[in-house]
């Protein structure tokens, strides 16, 4: 007999007990050895755990793939490298069932770590003419009824195929960006500041994959969902697998790469891929600033007339530590405002750190999101590496964090106010945004 216990890391909460309970009673009716688990949310944007019978696979989401020689259905997975395992594909095409096989690709970026990002393709079998939904086993055992129907009851069990129609053109955003992931956040000054920054540069759509914030970060991004520029993507894979909290198997232990960050971005990736003209993966703390013009909306058109059908732009990274301080030039200023509010002032932060060899390793992407089967933190892995560097004198990254370069004082950094520039517009932003989101002392 299947413990639904066994199926779950992590406390117990009431909703929890009660669809656990649910759980067990289906499991009671399956065949020996045959359990998924999916996380339940009231929340529809909330992501969805399914683990695959008979192997230590996880699945987080599915999408028609329409780009391959053949119809395939893109299962975005996190798997454990070592093992060896062939897969099994369950389809619900109009209520009626159908099977194939699936071949497993493990992204070649992990890190170091157990586990790592992987794509199960699925092809669509003929007779499939609009999938809606697809299980996966490593066993061939997958679930079946008595008239071989899809039910609502047991798509509970099978995760949602996504991306039914391909669009080339008229995309809902212009610029969506990704950001993964968001674990213990408090820093609420900065977050506004990015997200009113990402509207200035041109920003539609930001997406954030959400495990743990406080309160006040809570009430930030509930008021960005509600105006429309925010989608949070409540991320539980780290209730399935034990992830890092760094980057290296060296610097946090875990079996994941921090926090699942790879399966959130390549998830992003093809949730956006039909809907925005581009996506920039980055952090929150990052910012691409156009030096010669003030938004992206006018650096890309400018990139791509230079470079020609170009799908993919690299910007270096530029550390502005917060350890160097230019505090607002009067007491009686609007920043003043914002004092006790918690997180980093981005516009006190005007010395970069001297280039060095990780200036280069350190860049974040603008992409055409249907010309990129799989990403990485830094770049595309399929295809690999096709990005264009773009001139720092053109564009570049700003990453106001602590310091990387410990050893540099203040004399040593070099001066950048471009920032600035963008201040008259920023400040009362900023200041609107916290009061309306009922942060304190603001």
């Amino acid at each position: 007999m299947v413990d639904v216990r066994q199926l779950r890391h992590g406390p117990l909460s009431d909703a929890d007990h009660l669809t656990d309970i649910f759980l067990f009673a289906v499991v009671l009716r399956r065949k020996p050895g045959l359990y998924h688990r999916q996380t339940v949310d009231q929340d529809q944007k909330s992501s969805s755990v399914v683990s695959v019978n008979g192997s230590k696979t996880l699945l987080i989401s599915a999408y028609l793939e329409h780009r391959t020689h053949q119809q395939e259905v893109r299962v975005i997975a996190v798997a454990l490298r070592s093992e060896r395992v062939s897969y099994r594909c369950l389809f619900c095409c109009q209520q009626s069932m159908h099977q194939s096989d699936g071949y497993q690709e493990i992204h070649s970026d992990h890190f170091g770590f157990a586990y790592g990002t992987a794509d199960i393709m699925c092809s669509v079998p003929s007779a499939c003419v609009a999938p809606t939904h697809i299980a996966v086993s490593a066993t061939g055992e997958l679930p079946q009824t008595a008239d071989g129907v899809c039910s609502e009851k047991l798509k509970h069990w099978f995760v949602e195929v996504k991306n039914q129609e391909r669009t080339s053109q008229a995309f809902r955003y212009n610029f969506t960006v990704c950001l993964s992931t968001m674990f213990d956040f408090t820093n609420v000054l900065q977050l506004v500041q990015s997200l009113e920054m990402m509207k200035l540069l041109g920003v539609n759509r930001v997406a954030v994959y959400q495990t743990s914030c406080n309160t006040d970060t809570q009430r930030v991004l509930d008021y960005y969902t509600e105006t429309g520029l925010v989608e949070v993507i409540h991320w539980s894979l780290p209730r399935f697998v034990n992830v890092s909290r760094s980057w290296l198997p060296q610097h946090g232990p875990g079996d994941l790469h921090y926090f699942g960050q790879l399966a959130a971005l390549n998830d992003c990736l093809y949730r956006y891929m039909y809907q925005s003209t581009y996506l920039a993966m980055q952090d929150i703390d990052e910012l691409i600033l156009p030096q010669s013009v003030d938004s992206w909306v006018e650096l890309l058109p400018t990139l791509e007339r230079k470079h020609g059908a170009i799908h993919c732009y690299k910007f270096k990274c530029y550390v502005f530590p917060t350890v160097a301080l230019n505090p607002p030039s009067s007491s009686g200023s609007p920043q003043s405002l914002w004092t006790n509010t918690s997180g980093v002032n981005i516009l006190e932060h005007l010395h970069h750190e001297p280039p060095n060899s990780e200036t280069k390793s350190n860049y974040k992407i603008i992409l055409d999101p249907r010309a990129v089967f799989s990403v990485t933190v830094h770049g595309t892995l399929k295809p690999w590496d096709q990005c264009h560097w773009v001139d720092k004198n053109v564009a570049r990254i700003y990453h106001t964090r602590a310091p990387k370069q410990t050893n540099l004082t203040k004399e040593q950094l070099v001066y950048d106010d471009r920032l600035l520039s963008y201040s008259a517009r920023l400040t009362p932003a900023v200041t609107a945004v916290l009061r309306r989101s009922n942060q304190k002392h603001c």
